[in-house]
């Protein structure tokens, strides 16, 4: 009797609320062999016979690039930096515009010291996705928690920007 009524009558289930949250922007300028001076990014790998300064065709499957990005409070790539975004992006499908992100945000401003580690699968062309936030130090030391990601603008293939919604359901 006691098993038929308390499931009758559900318990409100404990819904995750972020116990922090922050967005970010960060800007990311390919080097495509002409502009060294402002690149932030750069090839390292490309399939067989590819440029180091060109995108393979066929969704860029098999190209890896490095960046160090500045991260910005706002939407703007001339405001002051905050910090910066450093790791890889792997091109990793054949059939679609698909990479496999790992990388870091170190952050020295003065509201936040440390960094933020992320990780996932980022399928570019839809809207919004989600990567892992891994972990961290300093002020995000042992964090844990879900970065939402979208393409906030784009320039051809040389410039793109991302908004990084982050919210951390771990924090110590």
């Amino acid at each position: 009797m006691f098993l038929a009524l308390s499931s009758a009558f559900p318990r409100n289930k404990n819904k995750y609320k972020p116990c922090k949250h922050l967005v970010l922007f960060f800007h990311d300028i390919l080097y495509n062999g002409k502009n060294a001076a402002n690149a932030t990014s750069a090839i390292v790998a490309a399939p067989q016979g590819a440029n180091l300064t060109i995108l393979a065709p066929q969704f860029h499957f098999g190209n890896i690039a490095v960046f160090d990005d500045p991260i910005t409070l706002d939407n703007n790539l001339h405001s002051k930096p905050v910090g910066r975004a450093q790791g890889m992006y792997i091109y990793d499908t054949k059939n679609t515009f698909t990479s496999w992100l790992g990388f870091s945000f170190a952050l020295n401003s003065t509201d936040y010291q440390g960094s933020i580690n992320f990780i996932g699968v980022d399928p570019i062309l839809i809207k919004t996705r989600d990567i892992s936030v891994v972990g961290g130090t300093g002020d995000f030391f042992m964090h844990r928690g879900i970065a939402t990601i979208n393409t906030d603008a784009f320039e051809g293939e040389v410039y793109f920007r991302l908004k990084v919604d982050i919210k951390f359901y771990e924090c110590w």
